[in-house]
């Protein structure tokens, strides 16, 4: 039987800490989600001046993330390139770059969402969260 690494409560506030300071030190007004390995929601943070729907979007791409175990950006570059029966893919409501998985020794615990900018500087604010730990 396999063990399994989880994200504990303090890694949350790690992750989520290092991605809002990064966010703020670029003037970057966003929100930041991180859920578990089953796409479950561990955390959400709106900053001040970021659009409401980003709460909504930041958290799909985490779980879009997490559940397919690799950066969202592979599923929106999938339906760019043509293969748009992929949005019919169940469970995947955020298939935009800004959803990276966190992995510890190859094994995915949970992802980083990130929404209000421009996407790569979402995945930057994701990648910045999970450097943290």
């Amino acid at each position: 039987m396999k063990q399994q690494v989880q994200l504990e409560l303090e890694d949350v506030k790690r992750i989520a800490a290092a991605a809002e300071a990064h966010a703020r030190a670029q003037g970057w007004a966003v929100s930041v989600a991180i859920v578990d390995a089953g796409g479950h929601l561990l955390w959400l943070q709106r900053l001040d001046g970021a659009a409401p729907i980003s709460a909504q979007i930041a958290p799909a791409k985490a779980q879009t993330a997490a559940l397919g175990r690799r950066e969202s950006k592979v599923y929106e570059d999938m339906v760019n390139q043509g293969r748009t029966s992929f949005l019919s893919a169940p469970g995947l409501q955020g298939l935009l770059e800004g959803g990276l998985p966190i992995l510890v020794d190859g094994q995915c615990v949970g992802a980083v969402g990130v929404s209000g900018v421009r996407s790569f500087e979402d995945a930057e604010i994701a990648r910045a969260g999970i450097a943290a730990l």
